[in-house]
């Protein structure tokens, strides 16, 4: 079942890729900001999430600066994309990610959710409610052409005590890669 505005953050707890933000594990409370929480499911393979990397990594530095949190969570089935295996996890953090990139092997958080795509955005207030969810912006795979920053907007209505016109757009992405 997917989350709808206004609920609560399902906690998490899970083991970190990327040794230079955070520790060895990372749990919802860890990863908040005072101003509110970014989470993103993602992946290492996804032509969508790879071609995003650049924006998605400016969109965690100015989340930091605003006193929002911002972590990825990689759900997929690593025997069906190797590329997806926490090793390569680590491989890619260690590659420049200004973020905690935690590893959901059993997919429990991804059901939690409701996450369906990789890149796929959930930002909750600093209550831990869901104010929007979808894609960061409209055109993940050609930066060219953006013409809605549906994230960017949702996180200047929150912290202006606004609700965000829009709480909710279809990720634009591949699918998580659910075990069998």
């Amino acid at each position: 079942m997917a989350l709808q505005t206004g609920d609560a953050a399902p906690d998490f707890n899970l083991p970190n890729a990327n040794a230079s933000v955070g520790g060895e594990h990372v749990s919802l409370a860890d990863a908040a900001g005072a101003n509110g929480t970014v989470v993103l499911f993602e992946c290492n393979h996804c032509p969508y999430v790879v071609a995003s990397v650049g924006r998605i990594n400016a969109m965690a530095e100015s989340c930091k600066s605003k006193g929002i949190g911002f972590v990825g969570i990689n759900s997929n089935d690593p025997v069906v994309y190797e590329n997806d295996s926490f090793e390569h996890m680590v491989k890619r953090a260690d590659g420049g990610m200004p973020y905690a990139y935690l590893h959901d092997a059993s997919q429990a958080i991804a059901h939690a959710y409701g996450a369906k795509r990789t890149p796929e955005f959930f930002l909750f207030n600093p209550a831990h409610q869901l104010v929007y969810q979808g894609r960061m912006d409209d055109s993940p795979r050609n930066p060219n052409d953006v013409s809605t920053n549906d994230l960017a907007q949702a996180i200047e209505a929150m912290l202006s005590g606004e609700q965000p016109a829009v709480d909710y757009t279809e990720s634009i992405g591949c699918s998580v890669k659910w075990k069998a």
